[in-house]
């Protein structure tokens, strides 16, 4: 079996300006810059993403594209932190998190890496904002993982 999920209500990060400007395509963008933890997110995960940053001095990127990959700038975060940690509204297994493990694992880097994102199980209906939490995609469970990704380095 199978389901499309289509959301409802409104979404975040994604403010309609006038005068857009055209995006470079396969380019993140850093959000905040920090230091130790690099926390990479593809997808609604943002505004989650920069408050953990706030409180765990961490760098946030907002990677906008999963394919093309934005490699020089992960390579960039890679040798400027002790943790990569990917975000994302999406399957771990074959997600934009993989992707990154792929690039570094081809090209020899080694970084400690966290991945986070749905689980390989199907998650119960309920409100979108209980979904995240039960997966640890709120703030709370983002910056807890990380936490203890970071106690183990």
């Amino acid at each position: 079996p199978a389901a499309v999920r289509y959301p409802r209500g409104t979404g975040p990060n994604a403010p309609i300006e006038r005068g857009l400007e055209p995006l470079e395509i396969g380019k993140g963008v850093v959000r905040r810059q920090g230091s130790k933890v690099a926390l990479l997110v593809f997808g609604v995960q943002l505004a989650e993403a920069l408050a953990v940053g706030e409180t765990l001095d961490a760098t946030v990127v907002d990677m906008r594209f999963v394919k093309p990959l934005d490699e020089a700038l992960v390579r960039q975060l890679a040798d400027s932190h002790e943790l990569l940690v990917t975000i994302e509204e999406n399957s771990i297994m074959g997600g934009a998190g993989s992707a990154v493990n792929e690039f570094l694992a081809r090209e020899g880097l080694l970084q400690p890496i966290l991945n986070l994102g749905l689980p390989d199980h199907y998650v119960e209906h309920a409100k979108p904002a209980q979904m995240l939490a039960e997966c640890g995609l709120d703030e709370a469970g983002i910056e807890a993982a990380v936490r203890a990704r970071l106690a183990k380095l």
